[in-house]
């Protein structure tokens, strides 16, 4: 049960972490950029979107032959659910100041959430499983799979409005090693 509400943890911290992110005004992840672009054309709450493209996102793992894990399907529904409620707590930044703390707030809780849930191990989320889906059926590395995925969805997203700024930049420079620095702390040493 320990690792259950690790896992859970993970993806609220997650969610909650990318409503400060929205809120900061200075641009999302790709993914969000993606499903803000989505959500306003949609006009339904970001969260809502994130839970209607991780279904979608599942499909494509058929061809893929990936499997969904129970954690899989939690972050379907714990992320895009927190992301709106997140965004009913957490108020606009309008000085930039407050946009930097959100924006830093944001990264450094969306790496914590992520180390959490996959230390937890019950399954990727959806997105990374279609990363590893690609990776391992195609010619494509981790990290090539990573990035093109990413890419598409941040160009699409920028097309059909989704914020794009410099904390789009600094994500992406960031995440990777933030991620691993906690998932580094979350995984015990050998010598222990």
């Amino acid at each position: 049960m320990h690792r259950f509400g690790q896992l859970q943890l993970g993806l609220v911290f997650y969610g909650v972490s990318a409503a400060c992110q929205i809120q900061s005004g200075l641009g999302l992840d790709p993914w969000d950029v993606f499903h803000q672009g989505l959500a306003l054309r949609a006009d339904v709450q970001i969260g809502t979107m994130v839970i209607i493209v991780s279904g979608a996102v599942l499909l494509l793992w058929i061809p893929l032959r990936q499997r969904p894990g129970l954690g899989t399907f939690c972050s379907m529904f714990v992320v895009g659910l927190s992301i709106n409620v997140g965004l009913a707590v957490v108020g606009q930044a309008h000085h930039v100041v407050a946009q930097a703390m959100l924006l830093a707030a944001g990264i450094v809780g969306s790496a914590l959430g992520c180390a959490m849930s996959i230390s937890a191990g019950f399954g990727p989320g959806p997105r990374d499983g279609l990363m590893t889906g690609l990776a391992a059926r195609t010619p494509l590395s981790i990290r090539q799979s990573r990035t093109l995925v990413e890419a598409v969805a941040l160009v699409v997203g920028y097309f059909m409005g989704g914020t794009v700024g410099v904390g789009t930049v600094i994500y992406v420079i960031t995440i990777g090693p933030l991620t691993q620095f906690f998932l580094e702390l979350s995984t015990p040493s050998k010598s222990r």
